[in-house]
């Protein structure tokens, strides 16, 4: 019979740190037994979940799409596994027009043209440019009808003049590096709570004209960022989203609030 190992064997056997092994758990990933003094233990069933959590991880799919799988809620295995290849295709794409770019940019600069850092930040955001348009009409054509997208004009003709969408977005970007590299992270705990004031008060040009059927259906379409039809960039990743969405609902639960007008107190939270 094989002994059950104790969280600091397998920390030391996969190379995951504590943190993230009760990040997973929290999850419900895994379910480790619970020995004398509450210490954790892991059996073989378990270790066999949490080797497929971290190579089903490494093959690129979402912790929310591994819980799916591995409760066997998701039967359609082949249509899981297209959709991730699919996503991998719109990275290599992504990647084989960034080396264009700069394949491009280094033949400028073999022919003697005086190309600088700036320049070529420059040209990085006008391909950026050119493209993320298309993928975002992909995405909105999905979730929302054309009278639903008129609404949406109109009412973001409410943000006041001089708005940076440019420094909005890369205020968007710093706040998910940051959450990035902090999870795995307990969604009741202190840094967690402080994550979700910041993202709701930069949520605050939205979430003061948006009507709660706007708010409703961007929330659906960010719930399924997974199964877009295009590579959009919100400024954040899909489980960044759901960590916000986390650690949201275990404010509610604990009888917190957040930002919001009134209507928004019976509203997805994320």
């Amino acid at each position: 019979m094989i002994e059950p190992l104790e969280i600091g064997e397998v920390a030391e056997r996969t190379g995951l740190s504590h943190r993230a092994l009760r990040f997973y758990e929290a999850r419900g990933l895994v379910k480790p037994l619970r020995m004398a003094g509450g210490r954790r233990a892991y059996g073989p069933g378990e270790l066999a979940r949490l080797n497929a959590v971290v190579a089903l991880k490494r093959a690129g799919f979402s912790l929310a799409e591994i819980a799916r799988t591995l409760a066997g809620r998701h039967a359609d295995l082949s249509g899981l596994v297209a959709a991730q290849i699919a996503d991998l295709d719109r990275k290599l794409d992504e990647l084989t027009a960034s080396r264009g770019l700069l394949v491009t940019v280094q033949s400028r600069i073999d022919r003697g043209e005086p190309i600088d850092v700036a320049t070529l930040c420059s040209l990085i955001r006008a391909g950026e440019r050119q493209v993320e348009p298309e993928n975002w009409k992909a995405v909105t054509d999905r979730y929302f009808t054309p009278q639903e997208k008129a609404e949406w004009q109109e009412k973001m003709a409410q943000v006041p003049d001089g708005f940076d969408q440019e420094a909005y977005g890369a205020k968007w970007k710093e706040l998910s590096a940051r959450i990035e590299a902090a999870m795995p992270l307990d969604p009741a705990s202190a840094p967690a709570q402080a994550f979700v004031d910041e993202w709701f008060a930069l949520l605050k040009p939205f979430s003061q004209i948006a009507t709660p059927a706007m708010w409703s259906g961007t929330v659906r379409m960010y719930e399924n960022m997974d199964q877009w039809p295009a590579k959009a960039d919100p400024g954040f990743s899909a489980d960044v989203w759901r960590f916000i969405q986390s650690a949201a609902q275990a404010r509610r639960a604990a009888g917190g609030t957040i930002y919001g007008p009134e209507w928004m107190k019976g509203a997805p939270l994320a």
